[in-house]
């Protein structure tokens, strides 16, 4: 049976979100129809410039992206403090970007005001509702699509799954798990070859940066890159990692991690799972899975089995069964895998 959305996603439980779109159509979302010889890769261009839009709007940022041939993935925080701080005219403005026949709406309405404080608030409601987030973004991307076509019909092939990131372990897990989906699909051999993804989109900002200050010594990878990327400054379009340079002084929400331990954790997880490269995790990436409570060998099983061991949600395995307990299932699925990964259980 069907799960509701509301069960689903509590932000009562935690404001940060894994979410998977996956295409119907045999032929592909955003790669090459082999029968028909069509490639659709402009459309990968389509919805990063379309998840930015969004986040423009909406106040829910973007951890970790990644679009793929046939589905794209997304890690989701929403910034719960900026919906509620937003002035009713900042929401009608927001809102109104997106549904532009609401302004007849507030202006006929601003005569009767207790109407107009019930639409602000659905307004504002639905400004930090997933659901929406992804309703304005598929639904976007699928017109293009049988419009380019010349087709009607449902594109996607269904609505969206989501999975709740319930501790630190189980984000820094989604987002490697998004980031790396190229490289387990093959597509692409390393974090700075992959694009359309985040830590592509991340890699590239920080180079630009350093190609202006130093041309003739551009890192050549990643993990190089890391040593030097805390001081820099990081993509507006995505949700900042805590840095030297910004922990103190930034007002917005921040990832609890410094870039340049992301960077060295997603290359070597990356080796890992490639089976051309041998790779193993840093000693110095230890301590970040000591703060996270987890193992090694759990943290590869997270990142490699993120969808198919884990249902809608993601963690420690006394959060998992709390949030299994409020959304009425005895034993989500995943707690098993969750046993194993986190040090406190163990043996």
């Amino acid at each position: 049976m069907t799960t509701p959305r509301a069960i689903q996603i509590d932000l009562g439980a935690t404001p940060y979100y894994h979410c998977i779109t996956r295409c119907v159509r045999r032929s592909f979302l955003c790669g090459e129809d082999y029968e028909t010889g069509k490639n659709y890769n402009h459309r990968k261009h389509w919805i990063v410039s379309r998840i930015k839009y969004l986040s423009s709007i909406f106040p829910i940022k973007i951890c970790a992206y990644a679009v793929m041939d046939n589905h794209y993935h997304l890690v989701l925080f929403v910034d719960i403090k900026e919906c509620c701080s937003i002035t009713n005219e900042e929401v009608f403005k927001r809102w109104s970007k997106l549904c532009p026949n609401s302004a007849s709406k507030y202006e006929k309405m601003k005569l009767y005001e207790p109407a107009l404080n019930q639409k602000i608030m659905q307004w504002r409601d639905r400004l930090m509702d997933v659901s929406w987030y992804m309703k304005f973004l598929n639904e976007h991307i699928a017109r293009l699509s049988n419009k380019e076509d010349n087709c009607k019909g449902r594109f996607w092939e269904s609505r969206f799954k989501s999975q709740a990131l319930l501790d630190e372990g189980a984000i820094l897990g989604a987002m490697v798990y998004v980031d790396l989906n190229p490289i387990r699909a093959g597509t692409a051999k390393t974090p700075e070859s992959s694009k359309f993804t985040s830590i592509y989109e991340r890699i590239k900002y920080i180079a630009t940066q350093m190609n202006a200050q130093s041309p003739q010594n551009i890192p050549s990878s990643s993990n190089e890159m890391a040593d030097i990327c805390d001081e820099l400054s990081q993509p507006l379009s995505l949700m900042a990692f805590a840095n030297h340079a910004n922990a103190e002084t930034s007002d917005m929400p921040l990832i609890n991690f410094k870039l340049s331990d992301y960077l060295q954790l997603v290359d070597a997880t990356g080796r890992i799972l490639r089976d051309d490269k041998c790779g193993k995790i840093p000693s110095h990436c230890l301590d970040i899975f000591d703060r996270l409570n987890l193992t090694t060998e759990g943290w590869v099983e997270m990142v490699k089995g993120l969808e198919q061991k884990f249902f809608f949600a993601v963690g420690d395995p006394e959060l998992l069964s709390a949030f299994g307990f409020s959304a009425r299932m005895s034993s989500p699925k995943g707690i098993t895998v969750a046993k194993r990964c986190y040090l406190s259980n163990v043996a």
